[in-house]
């Protein structure tokens, strides 16, 4: 059975409702077992649900805090989706609240995501209402202080 506009709206908003409340339980349940998640799509996909569920507790409920995420747009091909959203949030480590906007395209396997890949850009828009304590942010640092940006020089993210 073909997937419905509806069952797409569905997943997007639980994927946005385990972002707001930095549930990573809860975005795996919309995920294959072995799905696949581009954050960055130069770079090696996160492999399974279990690797995805440690990326959103990593990146998610460490690193973010105060998320609001807007759906925009939704279209549906097929077992394709592509959905636009803009979010905002604290990025804890660096101190700064940013807005982010983002293209997904996700592939479907019945009722659940077997692959996507996420197209974003991100600015600064204010300061943190939360910070992440000293230990997180040094870790962060050691992390990706070997992986440079566009620009040549290190980033965070």
């Amino acid at each position: 059975m073909a997937l419905t506009r509806q069952e797409a709206r569905e997943v997007l908003d639980t994927y946005i409702r385990a972002w707001e409340s930095q549930d990573p339980g809860l975005i795996v349940t919309i995920f294959t077992e072995d799905a696949t998640y581009h954050e960055r799509v130069l770079e090696d996909p996160i492999p399974d649900r279990k690797a995805i569920q440690d990326y959103w507790q990593s990146k998610v409920v460490e690193s973010q805090a105060n998320i609001k995420v807007q759906l925009l747009s939704v279209y549906l091909d097929g077992e394709t989706v592509i959905a636009e959203w803009e979010a905002e949030f604290d990025d804890v480590v660096q101190g700064v609240r940013k807005r982010m906007r983002e293209i997904a395209v996700l592939v479907f396997e019945g009722d659940l995501i077997s692959s996507l890949r996420e197209y974003w850009a991100s600015e600064q828009i204010g300061q943190a209402e939360k910070l992440a304590p000293a230990d997180l942010v040094a870790g962060y640092l050691h992390i990706w202080a070997g992986r440079p940006g566009t620009d040549g020089l290190p980033r965070l993210f």
